[in-house]
């Protein structure tokens, strides 16, 4: 006795509405049971895929000098390479190295537009476009949550990087709403510039106590749980390194 695939037949589910059905295809499976001595019976097979226009978000979230853009521009010139159309957005306020491209601390550098807020890329966003990718999106504010929300669920591929806490180790808005709706995080590590460990957090050296001061490795830089002072540091160089430049 065996079964004996004859034919398939390909169909939506006429039970879902329009916009739940875009991507979504049924393979009906359509096979016969034989056996010697018996008649032939036929019996259909339901198996479900997707394909087509399905979105989702990518979270890569970690302190400063972890790699994040880095990685961003990575995922995105691999969508280039896999002929996907590709936009890419940053803040109007991150001008350290670069005004019009998102630049990693490794020079990595890729074309960006400009925004002030995360509400303006869906009216600058080219609807043809396939995958969103954000820099930066600790800068963005809350309305980048709807904003990726909406850019998934029309079949986007959204990536996002940004720090997940800020100068005193407190979650970074958006980024924790975005960890709860991404379906891929990834979390970078960054080197402790005092003692060579996993750094998990951004050390602000010097500056206001403003959520929001940019700058580089002139300002900031990362620590580990261990060495990590919320805020500015009273102390930001150890004894016997000043004792090396008298």
């Amino acid at each position: 006795m065996f079964w004996r695939v004859t034919g398939f037949l390909s169909a939506g589910s006429a039970e879902m509405d329009s916009s739940s059905r875009q991507g979504m295809h049924f393979i009906i499976c359509i096979v016969s049971l034989e056996a010697p001595g018996q008649a032939r019976r036929a019996k259909s097979v339901v198996m479900e895929f997707f394909s087509g226009s399905i979105g989702w978000i990518e979270v890569i979230c970690g302190p400063m000098f972890s790699g994040k853009s880095e990685e961003l521009i990575r995922r995105l010139r691999r969508a280039m390479i896999a002929r996907k159309r590709v936009q890419v957005f940053k803040p109007v306020i991150d001008t350290r190295y670069s005004a019009e491209e998102i630049v990693s601390h490794g020079d990595s550098r890729m074309q960006s537009e400009v925004v002030s807020r995360g509400g303006e890329i869906l009216d600058r966003v080219d609807w043809r476009s396939e995958v969103i990718g954000v820099d930066e999106a600790n800068f963005m504010g809350e309305s980048l949550v709807d904003v990726a929300q909406r850019l998934a669920d029309s079949g986007k591929q959204v990536i996002v990087a940004g720090l997940d806490t800020d100068y005193l180790g407190r979650p970074f808005v958006p980024i924790p709403d975005l960890l709860c709706l991404a379906e891929s995080i990834t979390k970078t590590l960054a080197i402790c510039m005092r003692c060579g460990n996993p750094g998990k957090h951004t050390q602000r050296l010097r500056g206001a106590d403003d959520l929001i001061v940019v700058g580089a490795a002139d300002m900031y830089e990362a620590r580990c749980r261990r060495c990590f002072e919320p805020g500015i540091p009273k102390q930001t160089e150890l004894d016997f390194l000043k004792g090396r430049k008298i």
